[in-house]
């Protein structure tokens, strides 16, 4: 019988790990192709043999998704599988109709054959958007847990940017192995608050392997997960954050409606900046989908250094790049706290981009008057640094979870911007954990 030839649409993410978890040595199927976007510098490279098996001693190509249809003609595809995360079930649903007019069947991969059992209690934070407050959920979870005498572990949703053989499983202790593992901004947005609070972080291409040596030293697996995307582990314990400044997004984007449909546990973050009328949007859509969860409200309170120095000054709001890009949100803590803590003009920095921060402004025209610190690579890295030290501003704004001036040398005064998951009143993820997990 023929094999079943496929290709998989991702963006360096959930498409590897669906390969590897089902398609990888499956001689019912042939991967022919991986496509690529939402990420740069991607395609054009080939999923390496060393990681592909015995079934693919040439490595599997990567192209542009721009290429799909053409690539389904040329190869004779039978099923395309849809594997990337924070889009619009709409645009999912037209991605189906380009595929299905180009002849080939289009496939969502479910739970049951991606999700990887562990032999270690597994805790998985999730959310609804990119941008929902995951991070600092995470954090909260892995202090409670290491309070309650467990060693815990953060296993981050794959971020791999660059060799991908070398990537196949990394492991993060401390600030050094960030520099020996050539971590992207994205990467260190994501790693180093969790290594400032003593948490290991894992990370990779093969979350297989990655989750059997995490085992090997901890209690307890926290799966720290990447835009709405859910867990690449089968969960004791679920939590899902809602962000109520984008009310409705939980019940329209793929695939954060399955993690809603599959929770737990709610957190419903930022209440403190959000309209009240939507918050109660928010509850009572994640109510109509799963009135079984429990409910917990949340605050993420801001935090700078000196508040009285940014008082009437020109600004240059810095936020985390896959917030405002793919995230689809207008702004972030940096603004946030610029506005409440009174600075004179947050100055537009469209007129000092350059390179691939310019080119991320036609890509997406509606991140306005903040920088995404967006920083895939060296040469983003470079245009980052270099649109911030031509801005016309009295102080950088960073709403970044990393100090930037680790990476990129800055000609102005910076201030960061903090923020924390505060629970308000009951229940609390402590109550909860412990109920879950106390000794």
């Amino acid at each position: 019988m023929a094999r079943i030839r496929t290709i998989i649409m991702g963006a360096a993410g959930r498409d590897f790990h669906n390969f590897n978890t089902f398609f990888r040595g499956n001689e019912d199927y042939e991967v022919v192709a991986f496509t690529a976007t939402q990420i740069p510098n991607i395609e054009g490279r080939k999923y390496p043999a060393e990681l592909a098996g015995e079934l693919y001693p040439a490595g599997i190509p990567i192209y542009p998704e721009a290429e799909l249809v053409d690539l389904i003609k040329k190869n004779d595809i039978d099923q395309v599988v849809f594997a990337y995360s924070d889009v619009p079930g709409e645009y999912v649903m037209h991605k189906a109709a380009l595929v299905n007019a180009a002849g080939a069947d289009f496939r969502l991969m479910g739970t049951d054959k991606t999700q990887i059992k562990s032999t270690k209690p597994v805790v998985a934070v999730c959310a609804v958007r990119t941008g929902s407050g995951k991070s600092q959920t995470t954090r909260r979870v892995s202090l409670i847990l290491r309070d309650m005498g467990y060693k815990v572990a953060a296993i981050r949703h794959p971020m791999p940017y660059g060799d991908l053989v070398k990537q196949k499983v990394q492991r993060f202790a401390d600030y050094s192995d960030l520099d020996k593992h050539e971590c992207t901004i994205e990467e260190r947005e994501e790693y180093e608050p969790h290594l400032d609070n003593g948490v290991i972080v894992y990370a990779g291409v093969d979350y297989e392997a990655i989750l059997r040596e995490a085992e090997k030293e901890v209690d307890i697996v926290l799966w720290d997960g990447g835009n709405n995307d859910f867990s690449f582990y089968a969960s004791d314990l679920l939590i899902v954050v809602a962000d109520p400044h984008r009310p409705g997004h939980e019940v329209r984007y793929y695939p954060g409606e399955t993690n809603v449909r599959m929770a737990d546990v709610f957190v419903i973050n930022k209440v403190d900046t959000a309209n009240p009328e939507d918050v109660i949007t928010v509850r009572d859509n994640l109510y109509a989908l799963n009135p079984d969860a429990q409910v917990i409200e949340g605050a993420s309170p801001l935090f700078v250094d000196d508040p009285e120095a940014i008082r009437g000054k020109r600004v240059l709001v810095v936020e985390d790049g896959p917030t405002l890009t793919h995230g689809e949100m207008a702004y972030g803590a940096g603004y946030v706290a610029a506005r409440r803590f009174g600075a004179g003009e947050i100055v537009d920095p469209r007129p000092f981009a350059v390179g691939s921060i310019k080119s991320t402004y036609e890509k997406y025209p509606n991140t306005g008057t903040i920088l995404p610190a967006m920083g895939y690579g060296e040469d983003m890295m470079k245009d980052l640094q270099e649109t911030i030290n031509r801005a016309d501003v009295d102080l950088v704004l960073s709403g970044t979870p990393i100090d930037l001036t680790r990476i990129i040398t800055i000609n102005k005064p910076l201030q960061r911007v903090r923020y924390e998951l505060q629970e308000i009143g009951e229940p609390t993820l402590k109550t909860i954990l412990t109920k879950k997990f106390g000794k």
